[in-house]
Formats: C-alpha cells, structure tokens, sequence
C-alpha cells in the first residue's frame, strides 16, 4: 500500500524562528519576519521575478528580467513568450515548485502585464499562488 507522505521542513516545527523576510519591505522596522517556508519560497519566486538580469551584483544572470518585456508590444505572441519563459525558469530556478496554472494577461493600453499562478510545493504537498502586476510607469 502506498502512502502520501507529506514532508515537513525542520524550520516549520520552530514557529518561533524566522526563516526570511517579506515583500514589500514594509514593516514597523522595514523588515518583517517570515516563519514558514511556504511563505518564504513565495517572496523567493517573487523577488527573482522582480529581478531583472544584471541588477544583482556578483549574481548577473539572477532574475527574470520581466520589466524589460514591457517595452516591447503587447502581442498575443510575447505573452506566450512570457508565459513560457516564466514556466522555464520557475522549474529551473525552483525545482521544488510544479505550476499547476499559468495566466499572463496583457493590457495594452495601460502598457502592464498581469500573472497569475498557482503552484504545488512537491514535498510537502502544500499549494500557493501569485498575482503579480507588471506596469510600465
């Protein structure tokens, strides 16, 4: 008989241990804790898609570069683009993490990409998802 073991990180069974910090940096003291891995791999994904390539010094191929897509046009074919490019470097920058749905919206007129994804943490079997708004100011 099979089980479907869940696995537990060591860090989730001190609650009292912060694991990382969370986004925006915007807490009484600038930081505020995080004390699950769940969370924090979230604030993982989103920090590196907020990232472009070459802004994290010593690190130049970290980030998504995501920013620099929205000068292009807003084409059914560079969302795909995205969408693809997005799929590719979750798995490989993240292999613990399977995206169960992928949404990248466009809107044109407002010059902004909106995505949407949810996604399985594989080893403990744990769900989460994203909403990520991309404006060009």
């Amino acid at each position: 008989m099979a089980y479907n073991l869940r696995k537990i990180s060591p860090l989730d069974l001190k609650p009292s241990t912060g694991v990382g910090v969370k986004l925006p940096f915007a807490g009484p003291s600038v930081f505020t804790t995080v004390y699950t891995t769940k969370e924090q791999l979230k604030y993982n994904i989103l920090n590196y898609m907020l990232t472009d390539l070459g802004e994290r010094p010593m690190n130049p191929n970290f980030g998504m570069g995501l920013r620099s897509r929205l000068f292009e046009s807003i084409t059914e074919s560079t969302l795909d683009d995205i969408k693809q490019s997005i799929q590719t470097q979750i798995e490989n920058m993240f292999p613990v993490v399977q995206i169960q749905r992928l949404d990248v919206i466009g809107q044109p007129g407002y010059n902004s990409i909106n995505i949407q994804f949810s996604y399985t943490i594989k080893t403990s079997k744990e769900t989460d998802s994203i909403l990520l708004k991309i404006q060009n100011v």
